[in-house]
C-alpha cells in the first residue's frame, strides 16, 4: 500500500509516493510553477476572492490530480495523503473560508462575518475533495495552524529543525515567495512572514526558473571567470562551465547543462558581482547585464526584483529583532529551510543580507514542509504530537503590513537596491526613524549544512517534473471585436481569443498568467469585454 506526502508551496507543489511497508520513497513529482495566476501568495489570494474560491480550489485539485498521475501507480492503493502548506494554500486545497486571511482589520472581518475561523488539524476521506474514483481508499491528513496567519509550513520549519530546543536567541526562515519566519527568545516565539515575491525562487527573473534540473544554483570565482554550477537530474550540484560574466566567453566546459537560473543562483551571482566590483552601485551592471550562459543573462531589472525580495527578508529579520527587544549581536542561530535555504551559498546570503550576517551560527535545511508531511504519512499518530506542539507554542505574531518599523526598514532597502543609496545614507535614514544602525556582518560565522539538496531522497523512480500544468481558464467575451490587443499585450503569452459556435472566448493558461500583478489584458481592451470575475475552468460552468 502507498502513502503520498504533499507540499503546497507558494511557488510550486511537491509530492512523494511512499511505500508504507518499506517506508521507501518511490518517486517524486514537482511542478514548475504554481497553478493559480500570479507571482506570489497574495496574488493567489486575490484571484480566489475575485474569481471565486470554487475556481481556485478546482485549479489546485486538478493540478494535484495531474501530479499523482505522474506516479504511474495504482492510486486505489493509496491509504494516506498528508498535506502541508501555508494557511492560504491549505484553505484553498480544502475549499475553506479565506477572507479572514485577506483582510487584517477586525472591523472588516466582523463586517464580513468571518471572525475566528479555525484551522485545526483534520483527518477526512479523500473522496470529499477528489470524488470517489481517484483516491477511493485514502484519508487526508492536514496538520493544524498555530493561528490563522501561521500555518503548517511554519510549524514544520520549527519541528523539523532543532529551533525549539535552543536556549539562546534563534531565528528560523522558510525561504520562498512568502518567507515564513520565527524568532525564539527564551520561551517566547514571535512569528512573521515577508511577502518577498517570486524572485527569491527564481521567478520574475528574465532567465529565472524554480529549483529543478538545469537550474543555475551557485557560481564560484576563478580569476576573472565564474564557475557555473547547476542542478542535475537527481537535484545534486554539478559543475557546468567557466564563463566570463561580462563578455560571455566560455573558457572550459565540465558537462553540466544550464537552462536557467534559480533564486539561489541569483543571490550567489549578486554577491560575487559585488565582491568583485562588477556592481558598485545597485542596480547598475557592466553593459547592463551579467552573462551566465548561452541565452542566460541577469539584467538591471533582475537586480531590482531580486533586491526587493532580499530587502523584504532582511527588513523582516531586523524588525523581528528590534521588536523583540534584543540586540542584533544577541542572535546565536539562524536556520534556513526550503529550496533556497538548502541550495544557497550561506556565506553569499550573509553578505547580501538574505541571511542575517550577525548570527553566529547558520544551519541549512531542505524542504521541512514536505518532511513533516512524510512523517505524517508514515506515522499517523505523529499528528497528535504535532497538535500538542502547536498548542504549546504561544506564538506572538508580528504583522509586517501594519508595522511602522518594517515599513521604515523596507523603504531603506528599496532605496538601496533600486536607487543605489549608499550604506552611510541608509544608516542616516535609520537614525531619523529612531532605529538602530544596520547590523555589522560578522567576519566569520559557523555554517552547517545538514542536507545536500532540497529533497533529500527523490526515490528509486526518480524525479518527474510537471512543466506545463495545462489548466485553461476561460470566459465569454461577447463584446470582443477581435482586435487582438489583449493577446499582444500579454507579457507571458498566456492568453488567446477563440471563436466557438459563433461565440468568442478568452482562454488563459492559469500557470502562465500573472494575475493581479498584471491585468494588462483587461486595461487594454477598448470594449471592456473581459470580466475576470467570470473565469471558469475549461469544461465547467
Amino acid at each position: 500500500m502507498y502513502g503520498i506526502a504533499l507540499d503546497l508551496g507558494t511557488s510550486g507543489f511537491r509530492a512523494q509516493l511512499i511505500d508504507l511497508e518499506t517506508k521507501e520513497t518511490l518517486k517524486t513529482v514537482i511542478t514548475m510553477g504554481h497553478p493559480l495566476p500570479g507571482g506570489n501568495v497574495m496574488d493567489h489570494l486575490d484571484f480566489a476572492i475575485t474569481t471565486g474560491e470554487d475556481v481556485a480550489h478546482g485549479v489546485i485539485i486538478e493540478t494535484i490530480r495531474r501530479m499523482f498521475l505522474k506516479f504511474n501507480a495504482d492510486l486505489s492503493k493509496v491509504e494516506r495523503l498528508a498535506v502541508c502548506g501555508n494557511p492560504i494554500q491549505l484553505s484553498l486545497f480544502q475549499n475553506l473560508e479565506i477572507r479572514d486571511l485577506a483582510y487584517a482589520g477586525e472591523n472588516k472581518q466582523k463586517m464580513l462575518g468571518v471572525q475566528n475561523v479555525k484551522r485545526d488539524a483534520r483527518v477526512f476521506p479523500a473522496s470529499e475533495l477528489f470524488g470517489d474514483t481517484d483516491l477511493p481508499n485514502c484519508e487526508v491528513i492536514v496538520p493544524p495552524a498555530i493561528r490563522h496567519e501561521i500555518g503548517a509550513d511554519a510549524l514544520a520549519m520549527m519541528l523539523e529543525t532543532d529551533f525549539l530546543s535552543q536556549t539562546e536567541p534563534a531565528l528560523v526562515t522558510d525561504y520562498g515567495t512568502n518567507a515564513e519566519m520565527a524568532l525564539k527568545v527564551g520561551d517566547r516565539i514571535i512569528t512573521a512572514s515577508a511577502a518577498a515575491g517570486p524572485a527569491i525562487e527564481g521567478q520574475g527573473i528574465s532567465s529565472g526558473m524554480l529549483a529543478s534540473p538545469g537550474a543555475i544554483c551557485d557560481v564560484k570565482p576563478e580569476g576573472e571567470y565564474w564557475k557555473i554550477i547547476v542542478l542535475d537530474k537527481e537535484m545534486e550540484k554539478q559543475d557546468a562551465y567557466l564563463i566570463h560574466p561580462v563578455t560571455g566567453e566560455i573558457k572550459e566546459s565540465y558537462g553540466g547543462e544550464a537552462v536557467g537560473i534559480t533564486g539561489t543562483g541569483v543571490i550567489s551571482a549578486f554577491s560575487l558581482a559585488m565582491r568583485s566590483g562588477l556592481i558598485t552601485k545597485s542596480p547598475k551592471l557592466p553593459n547592463g547585464k551579467l552573462i551566465l550562459g548561452p541565452g542566460i543573462e541577469i539584467t538591471e531589472k533582475d537586480v531590482e526584483e531580486a533586491g526587493k525580495a532580499i530587502g523584504a527578508i532582511r527588513a523582516a529579520h531586523m524588525t523581528l529583532i528590534v521588536e523583540s527587544g534584543i540586540k542584533y549581536e544577541d542572535l546565536e542561530y539562524a536556520y534556513m529551510s526550503g529550496a533556497s535555504g538548502a541550495y544557497v551559498d550561506a556565506e553569499a546570503a550573509r553578505r547580501l543580507g538574505a541571511a542575517p550576517g550577525y548570527a553566529k551560527k547558520i544551519v541549512q535545511f531542505g524542504n521541512t514542509s514536505l518532511a513533516l508531511a512524510r512523517e505524517l504519512v508514515l506515522n499517523k499518530s505523529r499528528l497528535d504530537d504535532v497538535i500538542e506542539v502547536a498548542k504549546r507554542i504561544t506564538a506572538d505574531h508580528l504583522m509586517m503590513a501594519t508595522s511602522d518599523t518594517f515599513n521604515n526598514f523596507y523603504l531603506c532597502e528599496l532605496s538601496y537596491w533600486t536607487m543605489g543609496m549608499p550604506l552611510e545614507m541608509y544608516d542616516q535614514m535609520l537614525e531619523l526613524y529612531g532605529l538602530p544602525k544596520l547590523p555589522k556582518t560578522l567576519e566569520h560565522a559557523t555554517i552547517e549544512k545538514r542536507v545536500s539538496k532540497d529533497i533529500e531522497q527523490v526515490g528509486v523512480g526518480g524525479l518527474a517534473i510537471l512543466k506545463e500544468i495545462g489548466i485553461i481558464l476561460e470566459v465569454p467575451v461577447d463584446k470582443c471585436i477581435y482586435c487582438q490587443k489583449c493577446v499582444e499585450e500579454c507579457p507571458e503569452d498566456a492568453l488567446e481569443i477563440v471563436e466557438t459556435d459563433g461565440k468568442r472566448i478568452a482562454k488563459y493558461d492559469s500557470q502562465k498568467c500573472l494575475g493581479t500583478s498584471c491585468r494588462r489584458c483587461v486595461s487594454v481592451c477598448p470594449e471592456n469585454a473581459i470580466d475576470i470575475t467570470k473565469l471558469r475552468i475549461k469544461g465547467t460552468k
